[in-house]
């Protein structure tokens, strides 16, 4: 592969805005990026000192030859990179998943125009509103029209010369009240063009004004004492006004206004967009972004405007959005609402955007377990501020009752999931008495030694069950073992679920709902569920010794070999002479005998 001379290149492009193109040894497009400086910005994929993450470096020793175009402002950047990406979707450049072909309202181009749904958009001057993303709400809107106004719904040509020569006869629908028979000149084109013109007003989302004109009509009616034509209005304006209670969100005051979210991962991200008119939501979508490169929030959500802004034909000068966007462009102002009905219109399109982005995690994690596995240990990392990812997970707890019968259990996650294989558990063998400490201390340098000797891979992380003390207790196994700086140690405390590092007085606490803090509960509890089991049978045999050494003739020595070969006293009781008679002499299996018949 041929060496590129990025200097050279470097030295052609100019400090202007603009959009530049990266192509392979073959010729291949496989990078479109925009700049507010092109020589900037293309110089720092190729700064040595600067961090970029592995597919990056990757694009970086593939490019051969660099390519720009010179823009005016910023803004034209944006929207040149947009339709470039769109046209040759280069293999490095983000993903829009969009796949689909939403419906839009037509108002057709003819003699009393028609008015219904369609996903194919045709250029004979028809009017489209949309498109509509929620199906339902077109629906809805369509209910609208077709309760509160008389249109025609057949597809006749009604020119003014066909009708004046009668060449038409009203149909069942005028016959019901759903048409006013255009068609024999029953309704005027004015009549017709009036109710068209409202509902335009209604599908840009300016349905105040429509309500402020019915209610006149229906005031200057009950004037003129014209009570049908009143009545009528009335009908028409309970309906308008009940479609405005449910489609009013915020203030009529925000009368054109985008509103724009995002919430990412490391995978992809989830973008929603909503188009407020006159304080009504009239277009909501939100849209899938695969990532390629390590694009920031930022760089995203300014793909996804574009996309948004041409789909639904917006020409909005204001765009509410969660950040800062260092997009300079006169004719846009973006603000990030901090008070205010703007505020709740963020935070709805931010709800949006969250319920859709755990929807759609959940089908892939479905479809591929390993996703929800490696989100989970990178959540974990993020949360815990860890060097590693969490692959091994070690978590340690302690039983004793009265002091006596003191054990120690270790449970192992491994892929958070538990890896029973591999739980173990301590007969505490230095520690005399109810010490916690000493017995944490114990079971971590005995576990951590083993590993060493058998040259095992050592966990990324260690979770103990306990606060300050019992944390310092295993710090101070692994500091003796010189395994402290190559292991992540942390306790916790169970009253307030409290996280504990060591050397920091202070804990950290995770959101009770966070899946990180769901995991090490899980730990806790199997520690301690698998901890206090070996601990009960240990008490409980320890309890049937000292039953068994009341028997005159039973030792120590000779109770461990019963409950070891018969595991109870019930199947002690139940044995047979022969059976006794492996471990016991005729006079201790008599002794026995006249114990358990007392």
């Amino acid at each position: 592969m041929s060496a590129f001379d990025y200097k050279k290149a470097l030295a052609d492009i100019p400090h202007k805005p603009g959009v530049y193109q990266y192509f392979d040894e073959e010729g291949l497009l496989i990078y479109i990026g925009k700049a507010k400086d092109l020589r900037n910005r293309v110089g720092s994929y190729f700064n040595q000192d600067k961090q970029v993450n592995g597919k990056t470096k990757v694009l970086v020793s593939k490019i051969r030859r660099i390519s720009f175009t010179i823009v005016d402002t910023e803004i034209d950047a944006w929207l040149l990179e947009n339709n470039l990406i769109k046209k040759h979707q280069p293999r490095y450049n983000i993903m829009l998943k969009d796949d689909k072909t939403y419906p839009w309202i037509i108002i057709k181009k003819e003699d009393f125009p028609r008015i219904y749904w369609t996903r194919k958009m045709i250029k004979d001057g028809s009017t489209y509103f949309g498109p509509y993303a929620s199906v339902g709400m077109m629906h809805t809107i369509l209910d609208l029209i077709k309760e509160t106004y008389t249109l025609r719904t057949c597809n006749l040509p009604l020119t003014p010369q066909n009708i004046n020569d009668g060449k038409f006869k009203v149909c069942l629908e005028y016959q019901i009240g759903n048409c006013k028979g255009p068609c024999q000149n029953y309704q005027s084109k004015a009549d017709y063009d009036q109710n068209i013109e409202e509902i335009t007003a209604i599908l840009n989302g300016k349905i105040g004004n429509v309500i402020r004109d019915v209610k006149q009509v229906v005031k200057k009616a009950s004037e003129d004492l014209n009570f049908e034509l009143a009545h009528s209005y009335q009908k028409k304006l309970l309906i308008l006004e009940k479609y405005q209670s449910k489609s009013t969100v915020v203030n009529s005051a925000i009368t054109n206004t985008d509103v724009v979210s995002i919430a990412s991962d490391e995978r992809y991200a989830f973008v929603n967009y909503l188009k407020v008119v006159n304080g009504s939501i009239i277009q909501t979508q939100t849209i899938e972004i695969k990532k390629r490169l390590d694009e920031t929030d930022e760089e995203l959500l300014t793909i996804a405007i574009t996309e948004f802004r041409t789909k639904f034909n917006s020409t909005s000068r204001e765009i509410i959005v969660p950040f800062n966007i260092s997009l300079l462009d006169k004719n846009l102002k973006f603000t990030v609402p901090k008070l205010g009905e703007k505020k709740k219109l963020l935070e709805l399109s931010e709800k949006n955007v969250l319920f859709f982005k755990r929807e759609k995690l959940n089908q892939y994690e479905k479809l591929n377990p390993d996703l929800r596995t490696d989100r989970i240990l990178s959540q974990m990392q993020k949360d815990l501020r860890l060097t590693q990812v969490p692959q091994h997970i070690e978590c340690f707890d302690n039983s004793n009752f009265q002091g006596k019968y003191p054990v120690s259990a270790i449970v192992v996650f491994k892929d958070a999931k538990p890896s029973k294989k591999d739980y173990r558990h301590f007969n505490v063998k230095t520690v005399e008495g109810p010490n916690d400490f000493a017995t944490m201390e114990e079971a971590v340098y005995r576990r951590y030694r083993r590993m060493l000797e058998e040259q095992q891979p050592l966990p990324q992380l260690i979770i103990i069950d306990g606060g300050k003390g019992q944390l310092s207790s295993a710090v101070s196994s692994l500091k003796k073992l010189g395994i402290d700086k190559k292991v992540t140690v942390i306790g916790i405390a169970k009253r307030l679920e409290e996280l504990y590092y060591p050397g920091d007085s202070l804990p950290l606490y995770l959101d009770k709902k966070s899946e990180t803090l769901k995991i090490i509960q899980q730990l806790r509890d199997e520690a301690h569920r698998f901890g206090i089991t070996f601990h009960r049978k240990k008490r409980d045999q320890g309890t049937l010794k000292t039953e068994l050494e009341v028997i005159p003739g039973i030792g120590k020595s000779t109770a461990d070999k019963l409950l070891v070969k018969f595991k109870s006293v019930k199947k002690i009781k139940e044995a047979s002479e022969e059976e006794l008679a492996q471990l016991l002499n005729k006079k201790q299996i008599l002794a026995l005998s006249e114990y358990f018949k007392a």
